[in-house]
């Protein structure tokens, strides 16, 4: 495991106002540097937007805790999924997300980079993220959290340890 984040470009999507009509957005490259330079960072990776664990569970609980991360003295709570802007513009709408930043991997490229890429395509899903979380600092990896049974074509979806309360607990044990 690494002990930085990668650095790469993220292709996002950022609202415009000014652009007018019904899409009002426009393409914003954001580097790493911007996510994670002088700040204090929760990361968490699943495999989907849409899918099951990740909109009944990972997602609402990070969002739930979000203010608990801030008095802990996190600057920002980012979920990473190898998806596109579009959807995970859309899952966050479908969520009522407001806190958690959610952040589009689209090509895969800092999940790769993490180590953390897997084949997903017993799932008809193709290339994906592995459930993780980490606690970042001014881009230095601090701590990992990463579910049991890494693997391609992994049977299960393991939900354990990546979870926000995890996560919780240890920012408050250091």
């Amino acid at each position: 495991m690494r002990n930085r984040v990668p650095n790469v470009t993220f292709k996002t999507r950022v609202r415009n106002d000014a652009l007018g009509g019904a899409n009002p957005f426009e393409w914003k490259d954001l580097n790493s540097d911007e996510l994670f330079k002088g700040k204090n960072v929760v990361v968490f990776s699943l495999p989907g937007a849409f899918t099951p664990t990740c909109s009944t569970s990972h997602l609402p609980r990070y969002e739930e805790l979000y203010e608990e991360f801030k008095g802990q003295g996190v600057d920002a709570v980012v979920c990473v999924s190898v998806n596109d802007a579009f959807v995970m513009y859309q899952w966050g709408k479908s969520q009522n997300a407001k806190n958690v930043f959610l952040l589009p991997d689209g090509n895969g490229e800092f999940t790769r980079k993490m180590g953390m890429l897997v084949d997903k395509h017993n799932l008809g899903f193709g290339q994906r993220s592995w459930r993780y979380s980490m606690y970042v600092e001014d881009g230095e990896i601090k701590q990992v959290f990463s579910e049991k049974g890494f693997e391609d074509n992994c049977p299960t979806d393991p939900f354990e340890v990546s979870d926000a309360d995890t996560m919780l607990k240890y920012l408050k044990s250091r």
